[in-house]
């Protein structure tokens, strides 16, 4: 069966995969269906879920009152193209907890989110530049597909374009920092004050803290020049606190993007934010005369993802669960390391709470740059072997814990962990 398919998607599907991310030939799988911590592929085989859709399910796989709440929408309406109770409520839950929130535009995906924020940030101003962070990953629109996973440093403020097939006159739009560097962000947004609509940033970018002061750098630059701060809380929002990363920083943007949490695991994103940027999007100010963006889509808001996101919300705004996400992460993390100490391997988590990222490098990592130092290839060897042990991981790439992994989940991926360490280290 597992063969089977694998050759049929390989047949028909891009690339055999949904987009960017393809799991290795020698581990590659079709999964059947998910329940909490865990999904079985087609074949029965078992495995502890660390990608969790990339992120969306942070209560596991089905949870209850997730699943609950789409039956009983899915049985009324899927989508009206018109405001439902459920979108209604859901822009309330995500406004009200937001720091910056006083309105919001519902859109399908984190690209279209990030894409129509630094959209309104430029009908605002009527400027046209973009200063984004390099290593920032903002989705698969041309303006974020610039300076993302350069293998060398810019020269910067150049933005060097990541895919084929974007037009040179994009790029010249964008300009490219070095993350956690206040002195030559704030350096570029002086130069170029006139030019800018809005300042983009992964306040967690990747797993990469931000340093103290670079944030708030940030934010005093781009209030002084009148500059749109957006934070792409995408992967943040929800997750690192009730009121993301702008609570868990102290540092309030203009704009948030949303996504992942807010969604329960369906076709949901956001953009929030202030009022006077966010209203460039009413589609009244077309007909006035004013300065209107075009951000819409057939499904924005459809019932069924915001009933999902509202359960998912529910959940989260439970006593105790900020708490164990935090407990589960630092388990993890502090084995991972400890594992990695034993053994005389240079490994290191980053990460904030429930999103973490294991390193092979004793090399501090500010930024981009600075990850490029660690052993690429022993984590790629290190992530094969443990998906060949029943741990659904990205090889290399970052580990998504759920509000419902247990200790008994930990404790199990920690001794393969080791197992995996050891394989790939004789490999």
């Amino acid at each position: 069966m597992l063969q089977s398919l694998l050759d049929k998607a390989d047949r028909y599907l891009v690339g055999g995969c949904l987009g960017s991310f393809r799991l290795p030939d020698e581990v590659a799988t079709v999964i059947e269906r998910g329940e909490g911590s865990r999904v079985f592929d087609v074949d029965g085989r078992e495995y502890i879920d660390y990608i969790l859709g990339s992120g969306p399910m942070i209560l596991g796989h089905a949870h209850p009152a997730v699943v609950e709440a789409v039956q009983r929408q899915a049985a009324l309406g899927s989508t009206f193209y018109v405001p439902s109770a459920p979108t209604i409520n859901l822009a309330e839950r995500v406004v009200e907890a937001a720091p910056c929130g006083e309105r919001i535009r519902f859109v399908s995906s984190g690209t279209e989110a990030t894409f129509a924020a630094l959209r309104m940030a430029r009908a605002r101003s009527g400027r046209e530049k973009i200063l984004k962070f390099e290593g920032g990953w903002h989705g698969g629109h041309d303006y974020a597909q610039q300076g993302t996973t350069p293998t060398e440093p810019a020269h910067y403020p150049e933005a060097v374009p990541d895919c084929a097939g974007i037009p040179g006159a994009v790029g010249a739009s964008v300009l490219v920092a070095p993350f956690n560097d206040a002195d030559t962000a704030v350096r570029l947004i002086e130069a170029h004050a006139d030019d800018i609509a809005a300042v983009i940033v992964e306040p967690l970018q990747r797993t990469v803290r931000p340093q103290p002061g670079f944030l708030e750098a940030l934010r005093e630059a781009t209030s002084r020049h009148g500059i749109t701060l957006i934070f792409d809380e995408i992967v943040t929002g929800f997750r690192l606190a009730w009121g993301g990363a702008q609570e868990r920083y102290g540092v309030i943007p203009d704009i948030a993007t949303y996504g992942k949490t807010i969604s329960g695991g369906y076709p949901i994103a956001a953009v929030c934010g202030r009022a006077d940027i966010l209203d460039c999007g009413d589609p009244r100010r077309k007909s006035q005369g004013e300065a209107y963006a075009f951000v819409s889509g057939t499904v924005n808001g459809n019932p069924i993802g915001a009933a999902a996101g509202l359960a998912c919300l529910d959940e989260l705004s439970k006593d105790g669960v900020y708490p164990r996400l935090y407990e589960v992460a630092d388990r993890l993390s502090q084995g991972l390391e400890a594992i990695g100490a034993d053994m005389g391997v240079p490994l290191q988590v980053l990460g904030d709470g429930p999103v973490l990222q294991p390193f092979f490098t004793d090399a501090t990592i500010l930024n981009h740059i600075d990850s490029l130092q660690a052993d690429a290839a022993m984590a790629r060897l290190w992530g094969i072997e443990m998906l060949k042990r029943g741990i659904l991981c990205n090889p290399g790439g970052k580990l998504y814990l759920s509000f419902v992994h247990s200790n008994d989940d930990i404790d199990r991926t920690l001794e393969v962990a080791r197992e995996s360490l050891e394989a790939a280290v004789s490999h």
